[in-house]
């Protein structure tokens, strides 16, 4: 048996465990010097981010100190459990899809100046990539931007824009070139969205919540500075958006027993237990399939975070943000249904209201079950994440596409 050192050269520790040290060394000083507890969240995730412990694989000056992923994953848990504010509560949209979109193809001039505040929550950040006739084919939208000197004019409609009545900004995807096949002719925008120009409009969804908008743009101005990216490169940028979204939604990976089953586990004890007739046996029976199902998507979503590198993540972000949306409306159902009578009330009237801040968990598991349906839609549908499955990651045949070498123009739209 052949047994490999795993100290360096010098006969010292092993590296990962002197990067270890020194991640851990570096919270120490900054939970000491700026204790959570006394500090506006504001004023630690600054100097969070200034210590290169916002993402640490991120280069210095960015946020990071160039490490290692799985370092930034011992970050969050220290800060976690040390009562830290959580940045991607604060601005979930900007951390997890923004961020990373930005590092891989923006100029140093745009990470310097958009990258802190985005990360500290003092500017909130949107997502403009759908339209109406363009949903699951984001590629087909017919939002356009022309070049205007050194300016780019913006004409248009977006849908779904989650939380774009609270942002600050919006990575945007618009037409630049419509006589290139409809992949080609696209480039990616960081948008104001107080400019004059952009308006906002609510869409109420089953919650009576509107966390959701469509966004109108009309001759919006935008500098040159403001594109993402070389001209005709958005879909390239969008596929570094839309697989960080599917990993920012779907990849997390909490404790064992946290989550929609958390809230499975405490009705059955609550209501449940001790009882031996048929009907708990049956809803006994479905519980133990759910929290099955539940580990299982833990831990695939374990073994792919330990897989993942820095850059662009792969096909495991679709696996996880399927099995998250269709588990999480089965375990809802199920909670519903353990409450018997009582799961079929929402409330005493229906709000109608646009929330202060994005919230993905709720204490009313009634309002939960309503909130996940839209797990199966946003950040790609389910039939898209089959489709890239089936396609990627085992090699079946793709979908008939008739459109992929034809100019944008000469596509047929309804």
């Amino acid at each position: 048996m052949t047994v490999t050192s795993t100290t360096d050269a010098a006969g010292g520790a092993p590296e990962g465990t002197a990067q270890e040290r020194e991640i851990d060394e570096l919270v120490d000083q900054l939970l000491a010097d700026f204790p959570p507890s006394a500090n506006a969240p504001e004023v630690f995730l600054g100097a969070q981010f200034d210590r290169g412990l916002a993402w640490v694989h991120y280069p210095e000056g960015r946020g990071g100190l160039g490490r290692s992923p799985a370092l930034h994953q011992r970050v969050l848990v220290r800060l976690r459990d040390a009562g830290a504010p959580n940045p991607a509560a604060r601005n979930v949209i900007g951390y997890g899809m923004v961020a990373p979109t930005i590092v891989t193809h923006g100029t140093a001039e745009q990470q310097e100046r958009y990258l802190r505040p985005l990360f500290t929550g003092e500017e909130i950040w949107c997502q403009l990539f759908s339209e109406p006739g363009a949903g699951s084919d984001v590629a087909s939208l017919a939002t356009r931007a022309e070049r205007d000197g050194e300016e780019w004019v913006l004409n248009g409609q977006k849908v779904w824009t989650t939380v774009a009545h609270l942002a600050s900004f919006g990575l945007l995807l618009a037409r630049t070139d419509p006589d290139v096949p409809k992949h080609a002719g696209i480039t990616a925008f960081l948008v104001d969205m107080h400019a004059p120009g952009v308006e906002v409009r609510p869409l109420y969804q089953l919650t009576g919540e509107a966390e959701f908008n469509e966004v109108f743009f009309t001759d919006v101005h935008m500098p040159d500075s403001a594109r993402l990216g070389t001209v005709g490169e958005g879909w390239r940028v969008a596929l570094t958006t839309l697989m960080n979204e599917r990993v920012a939604i779907g990849g997390n990976v909490g404790a064992r027993d946290t989550g929609p089953i958390a809230e499975a586990l405490r009705l059955w004890h609550e209501r449940w237990k001790g009882d031996s007739s048929p009907h708990a046996l049956v809803m006994r029976d479905r519980l133990v399939q759910r929290w099955i199902s539940h580990e299982v998507a833990r831990l695939t979503n374990l073994r792919a975070l330990h897989k993942r590198r820095v850059g662009t993540p792969g096909p495991e972000g679709s696996v996880a943000k399927l099995a998250y949306a269709e588990e999480n409306k089965k375990t809802y159902e199920l909670c519903v249904n353990l409450m018997g009578a009582e799961g079929m009330g929402y409330g005493n009237d229906f709000p109608r209201v646009r929330p202060s801040e994005l919230t993905f968990a709720s204490a009313d598991v009634r309002r939960m079950f309503l909130r996940a349906r839209a797990n199966s839609i946003e950040g790609g549908t389910s039939e898209v994440m089959r489709n890239i499955l089936g396609e990627r990651v085992l090699g079946l045949p793709g979908e008939p596409r008739t459109d992929r070498e034809l100019p944008w123009r000469d596509v047929p739209r309804s």
